[in-house]
């Protein structure tokens, strides 16, 4: 008897043969991964077939996959990852799309799939740099408006590019260049012959 993972992953491979780049099951947990030129309409079918009929959008997260596997990933470097929920069929289900381009990473925005999409995409765009096309209000949500760059980058450096404080004189908030010096932090291991009791 085939189990629950299996059971979605035939009915997405019998219901969008087209649409999905793969499917895979692992650790009982089913991803798809869709094509960005196919995103939108595997959504739609995704939410409306009877078959599948994933009605709940639970989140949307950006990837960098730069470091992923000590390097060992060969594919593109950005990716939106979605997670869908199946009132009707108690399924979950794991959505990837890669970004074409690693330079400038554009996506399709799903708002007019899942409404509830619309912080969860501009989340990824301030963290992770990736555009959504056709979002509505696609700005800044968890950095200050002048923030440089996109901290959840793997190659975003650890101090930023600059830091923000408060000047007396000017009577306000200014940005400088970063004046910490960056710093390798090795933890001291120190070995105990009888550590833990055992004497």
């Amino acid at each position: 008897m085939a189990t629950k993972s299996e059971t979605l992953a035939a009915a997405l491979s019998t219901v969008l043969p087209g649409a999905l780049a793969s499917v895979t099951v692992d650790r009982g947990e089913v991803t798809a991964v869709v094509p960005a030129a196919n995103l939108i309409a595997a959504m739609r079918d995704l939410r409306d077939r009877p078959e599948l009929r994933f009605a709940m959008l639970i989140d949307v997260c950006g990837v960098d996959y730069s470091a992923f596997g000590n390097g060992a990933h060969a594919g593109p470097r950005f990716a939106a990852v979605y997670h869908l929920l199946s009132l009707a069929h108690n399924w979950r289900l794991r959505v990837r799309a890669f970004a074409p381009d690693d330079d400038f990473p554009v996506l399709p925005s799903v708002i007019d799939v899942w409404p509830v999409a619309n912080w969860f995409e501009r989340e990824a765009f301030d963290l992770y740099g990736i555009v959504f096309d056709g979002h509505p209000d696609l700005r800044r949500l968890l950095t200050d408006y002048g923030f440089v760059g996109h901290p959840f980058r793997k190659d975003f450096p650890l101090s930023g590019y600059v830091e923000m404080r408060y000047d007396p004189e000017q009577g306000r908030v200014i940005y400088q260049p970063v004046t910490i010096e960056p710093r390798e932090v090795t933890p001291r291991v120190v070995r105990e012959d009888h550590y833990g009791g055992n004497r």
